[in-house]
């Protein structure tokens, strides 16, 4: 931790706001029971369609809905996505980049063509694509039944594999060619041990730096899924959805109803993207964060 202090002091105030913004979103999550003072799904048809008061802060929807709790249980759904397909791109592009990186030839030229052909498509076009294709019903997997929301974590995960083996892909080309890991080779290392322990290490950076900025992303991709019907199903919330439902109600006067889930959605991708680029501020070898802590 000391040899971290002077470099998370030197981290421009927007980094600590953003790390204050996920970390508070995060934890609303994890406790959202304790937070929303109402069930999210409860209705109250005598409480329909009232503006933000005392009893309901930021009023509730059509069908009586109290709106601030329907936002913190919709936190989870849009955290599980983009943490989740996180984790998965991770693991999938960050194996796929280090297999081409360290076979070389045939194996490479593969396993990257692959690659580029899925990331010369839009990630949203093929997430709505995919979802639509597969329906909003639980997927059959042999004896399993996936639901929906499992299955839109592994489909934007696998999305975003192409970012994480691409990354990882030209940091390792660089480290394989090095001395050092030519000289592990000669001392009987296996190349287990080569790319885990010595390969490895060295793209973890770029790959934590590029995870932090796609959470953002992928809680973009859960909120346009669920806004044309396709991803968290009724009546469970969620941010896409509140806003699916509230297109017409501007025009009614009953604003709150997209603006919330809007500002929860901006708010949140503003969160990890300013979190995103203090941790890159962090890694940057040209930074003075990162200058101090080598």
């Amino acid at each position: 931790m000391n040899r971290f202090g002077p470099a998370l002091r030197a981290i421009d105030w927007t980094g600590w706001l953003g790390a204050a913004i996920v970390a508070t979103i995060l934890l609303a999550a994890i406790f959202a029971p304790l937070v929303a003072p109402y069930d999210p799904v409860a209705l109250s048809i005598e409480d329909r369609l009232s503006a933000p008061d005392a009893a309901h802060w930021l009023g509730t929807d059509q069908a009586g809905r109290d709106v601030f709790s329907r936002i913190v249980f919709g936190a989870r759904a849009s955290l599980a996505v983009g943490i989740g397909a996180v984790l998965i791109g991770a693991l999938l592009g960050v194996s796929a980049g280090l297999f081409a990186a360290y076979e070389g030839g045939l194996g490479e030229q593969i396993v990257m063509r692959i690659v580029d052909g899925i990331a010369a498509i839009p990630l949203l076009v093929w997430a709505i694509a995919i979802v639509g294709i597969l329906g909003v019903g639980p997927l059959p997997l042999g004896p399993f039944l996936l639901p929906n929301e499992v299955k839109i974590v592994i489909l934007v995960g696998c999305l975003f594999s192409p970012v994480f083996a691409r990354v990882t892909y030209a940091v390792a080309k660089r480290v394989v060619g090095a001395d050092y890991v030519k000289a592990r080779y000669l001392q009987g290392a296996s190349h287990w041990q080569i790319v885990t322990g010595d390969i490895l290490p060295n793209c973890l950076s770029p790959v934590i730096v590029q995870a932090t900025l796609l959470v953002a992303i992928g809680i973009v991709i859960e909120a346009s899924i669920s806004f044309v019907g396709l991803g968290v199903q009724p009546p469970q919330p969620s941010w896409g959805s509140m806003l699916s439902d509230a297109r017409n109600a501007i025009y009614s006067g009953e604003w709150w109803l997209p603006v919330f889930p809007g500002l929860a959605i901006s708010i949140t991708v503003i969160g990890f993207n300013l979190l995103g680029d203090a941790v890159r501020e962090l890694f940057d070898p040209r930074s003075e964060a990162r200058t101090l802590v080598a």
